[in-house]
């Protein structure tokens, strides 16, 4: 009996216990409830939180080629703890498409055909949230009538060292050509413009066509950069009082349109069989190590061309040592230094070779000539004093003719009626022959 009531106890206390400790927990299981399902909530997207367009959204040509496109936040825009930004599309001339948290953007891009961008606000660290709808905005493409802008515009540039200032120890020059727009007036003319970074130059120095309308353009000094990465931009327009003029703009990369010069002082010496090439690099405003080289070697008596690629300013070439070797550089600014470029022009040839290392041939030609010469002049005279070439080849006499037996007979028959009888013979002969004339007594 006492050991029945020790049990009932026992479950009693703990069916009490068990009572208490859910009484506790029930708190904290709804505490964790409750925070479960407001995360839920949190993470599930809000249809109720719209991202709102931009507004006052503008486009404006600040400079030759540059643009700047500015809009504002939407103030209607629900304030939430999520950061926004912004997604740009440029629509024309080119498309192109980035993001941005800033308020406005520059571009550097052309102007003639006009310029078309769109903008919407984005969520920029959750992607669950739905962008807002796009807003547009456009710049027209400048007035003028078709077919009179100018058409194949081309640029290059060059560099040549500065003298005059250790501040900019190389200059760079511009050079650009243009045809005339086919439904341009004869009386239209056109100017150039050419940006790089802030600064801006009008052309002064012009080539002019037989109407005396401009057709190029040179600057001889600019503030272009030429190790630069900026983008040279280059603007035409023009007037004429029969018809407006449509401009024309074009951007070039300095890379495309750098004409490197050749490589300096190219020398050439050959020690037997070894052929020893070196130069300077261009003038240019990069360093050593940042050109790449051709070598080109002909035999001008084989009649065959040998080139080398190589990075240093040294070529040394096994030779037969018996021919002579025209040799040219060229240059072209390295990939490791800018994007790559078309090489520079073949330095002028150099010969070296049979030629310089063996004059006496030349010498010997001449002795050889000047010899046979002197011997047959001698001779020449020996003939002459000894009458050996009568001797060697005697005149053949001519026949007699008719008319000269005549003459003999008439003159015998005369001389027969004297004492003595003498008979004389005469021979005539033509006029440029000789006389002969012999007598017998």
């Amino acid at each position: 009996m006492w050991s029945w009531l020790s049990a009932e106890y026992s479950r009693g206390k703990q069916e009490h216990r068990r009572r208490q400790d859910v009484i506790i927990m029930a708190p904290a299981s709804l505490i964790l409830l409750a925070a479960t399902v407001i995360l839920q909530v949190d993470l599930l997207p809000d249809k109720k939180f719209l991202l709102l367009p931009p507004v006052n959204f503008t486009i404006k040509a600040i400079n030759l080629a540059q643009v700047l496109l500015r809009w504002e936040p939407n103030t209607d825009q629900e304030q939430r703890n999520v950061q926004l930004g912004y997604h740009v599309k440029i629509n024309a001339p080119q498309e192109e498409d980035y993001e941005t948290r800033n308020t406005e953007s520059r571009r550097i891009t052309i102007l003639h055909k006009g310029f078309s961008a769109s903008v919407q606000t984005v969520p920029w660290n959750d992607r669950s949230l739905q962008p807002s709808s796009w807003v547009s905005a456009e710049l027209k493409a400048p007035p003028g009538s078709p077919g009179t802008s100018i058409v194949n515009l081309t640029c290059t540039t060059n560099t040549k060292a500065n003298n005059y200032t250790h501040l900019r120890p190389y200059q760079v020059s511009l050079h650009c050509t243009w045809l005339v727009g086919k439904g341009a007036p004869e009386d239209t003319q056109y100017f150039l413009y050419y940006r790089y970074g802030s600064w801006t130059e009008e052309c002064q120095e012009y080539s002019k066509d037989t109407l005396q309308r401009n057709i190029a353009c040179w600057f001889p000094r600019t503030f272009i950069n030429s190790k630069g990465r900026d983008s040279l931009a280059v603007y035409v327009n023009g007037s004429s009082e029969e018809a407006a003029i449509k401009p024309f703009d074009e951007l070039f990369a300095l890379h495309a349109i750098d004409r490197v010069n050749p490589p300096a002082k190219v020398t050439a010496e050959i020690e037997g069989t070894c052929l020893s090439i070196q130069w300077e690099k261009p003038v240019s405003a990069f360093p050593v190590h940042c050109f790449d080289y051709e070598v080109k070697i002909y035999n001008t008596r084989k009649g065959y061309f040998q080139t080398e690629k190589m990075t240093t300013n040294t070529f040394i070439s096994i030779i037969d040592g018996i021919s002579e070797y025209s040799i040219q550089v060229r240059a072209a600014v390295s990939s490791a230094c800018r994007a790559g470029g078309p090489s520079s022009e073949w330095s002028q040839p150099i010969y070296v070779g049979n030629n310089e290392q063996k004059p006496w041939t030349k010498w010997f030609l001449i002795a050889v000539t000047a010899t046979i010469c002197f011997i047959l002049l001698i001779f020449s005279l020996i003939c002459r004093i000894c009458h050996l070439w009568t001797k060697l080849f005697p005149p053949v006499p001519a026949p007699k003719s008719n008319i000269k037996e005549f003459f003999v007979t008439i003159n015998y028959e005369k001389t027969c009626s004297g004492e003595t009888e003498i008979e004389v013979i005469s021979y005539a002969e033509e006029d440029g022959s000789e006389t002969l004339e012999d007598s017998v007594f």
